[in-house]
């Protein structure tokens, strides 16, 4: 299906029907949330960062993966109007400071501000959001220039491109109503990849 319009973005914002009704919340400035296609999204005050550990690797199939995960990422938050300074080759998992709900008929793609991108700054996110999702959207930032750059909660960071699906289609995924950044987890799919890891 093909990206739907500003025009079209209200309307599903208007939806008489909560459960066909798009939701953005917070909205400050509707002047810098809309674009022709696509709605602008902000930096939230939450971050998981990276720490230095001592083990060698993080391997998925060892069942003490998750706790290795812990040790090596660690969640902070700063107050707004503070500075966040991402280093070069610094990834650091952050999220929209709005909470969104995607109805049935839409999925949308996370996409990165060009501005940013020309400063060396990628949203290296997963980047679909399915049909049905709730939740602040989880982002992986990195700062893939030579200086560091200072980032600020509430500035605009992303963009999200909307579709309309064909069908109605609801979300069924593993991270659900996160209302900031979230640790990884594999534990749903352990199970069924255990046909690929070595036997012990």
């Amino acid at each position: 299906m093909s990206v739907i319009t500003k025009k079209e973005i209200i309307k599903f914002m208007n939806k008489t029907k909560i459960k066909e009704r798009l939701f953005v919340t917070p909205i400050f400035n509707q002047n810098e949330f809309f674009d022709a296609s696509s709605i602008n999204v902000r930096l939230g005050n939450e971050f998981i960062v990276m720490r230095k550990q001592s083990f060698p690797l993080l391997d998925i199939s060892n069942s003490t993966s998750k706790d290795k995960i812990r040790k090596y990422q660690e969640k902070i938050r700063i107050g707004f109007r503070e500075q966040f300074v991402l280093h070069p080759r610094q990834l650091i998992i952050g999220s929209t400071l709005e909470y969104i709900s995607v109805p049935c008929k839409l999925m949308c793609y996370v996409i990165g501000k060009s501005s940013w991108g020309r400063m060396g700054l990628i949203i290296a996110t997963a980047t679909k959001v399915d049909p049905g999702f709730k939740g602040c959207i989880t982002l992986e930032i990195i700062n893939e220039g030579e200086v560091p750059i200072v980032l600020y909660p509430g500035i605009p960071i992303a963009q999200l491109v909307f579709h309309e699906t064909s069908s109605k289609e609801n979300y069924n995924g593993k991270y659900y109503c996160p209302t900031g950044p979230q640790f990884p987890n594999f534990e749903k799919n352990i199970e069924d990849w255990k046909f690929w890891f070595p036997k012990n």
